[in-house]
């Protein structure tokens, strides 16, 4: 009978901690939204403000201040909520449909944001990519390497596909540069299926202002991926 009772005040604990998890405010700082595909800032006074990017160039643009969890749009009767679990943090709505507003059609701000570590926030891999090119630029091949494969260890996970895109062939070039030739298809293998397509096939795979966008890392890849098979 004890243990019973143990049991079902333990549970009962848990279930308080997750409400309380899910009405307190975000810890303030920068969250990077799936597959780095926009950011949520969240400061010390509770202020907010998301940017994300869908399919085909679509946006999401809002901003507002979280109180206990949640943010009220405007006047809108659209709510928008904040669920803290450890380093991620999952915004919804209420499905009012004036949460629409803030988008375009092929874009959403409702999901999961993670907290980057501080290598990885937009400034830190911004940093890291201008010293990568001083270095690059002064023959260092091998300071440089150093500097973008960190980069893509690290940080694939919260970058953008586009980013991600042009580090790695950033990275497969100076891999080349120091005449390591199997590293530099190794890096390059993920966009090497993209590669092997037409400009057409690359049209006809995806959106076209995402298409504009891909298709001078398609063709950089397939530059590389021959210097580096040659």
């Amino acid at each position: 009978m004890l243990q019973k009772r143990f049991l079902i005040s333990l549970s009962l604990c848990l279930c308080a901690g997750i409400v309380a998890a899910q009405g307190q405010n975000p810890p303030a700082g920068e969250y990077i939204f799936e597959r780095g595909s926009g950011v949520l800032n969240v400061k010390p006074n509770g202020t907010f403000d998301i940017s994300t990017i869908g399919p085909n160039a679509h946006l999401c643009e809002l901003d507002g201040r979280i109180v206990r969890g949640k943010a009220k749009l405007d006047d809108s009767p659209c709510v928008v909520d904040f669920a803290t679990h450890g380093k991620t943090v999952v915004v919804t709505t209420n499905a009012a449909e004036q949460c629409r507003d803030n988008c375009g059609a092929r874009a959403t701000f409702e999901g999961t944001y993670t907290r980057p570590t501080p290598a990885c926030t937009h400034s830190a891999v911004s940093t890291s990519r201008k010293r990568f090119k001083q270095q690059f630029d002064a023959k260092n091949y091998a300071v440089a390497e150093g500097t973008l494969s960190a980069v893509l260890s690290e940080c694939e996970k919260t970058l953008d596909w586009l980013s991600a895109g042009r580090i790695r062939n950033d990275l497969a070039l100076t891999q080349s540069k120091r005449g390591d030739k199997a590293a530099c298809l190794r890096t390059l293998q993920p966009l090497a299926e993209d590669a092997a397509k037409t400009d057409d096939g690359i049209k006809e795979s995806y959106p076209p202002a995402d298409a504009e966008d891909y298709l001078p890392i398609v063709k950089a890849t397939r530059f590389n991926l021959k210097m580096c098979a040659g």
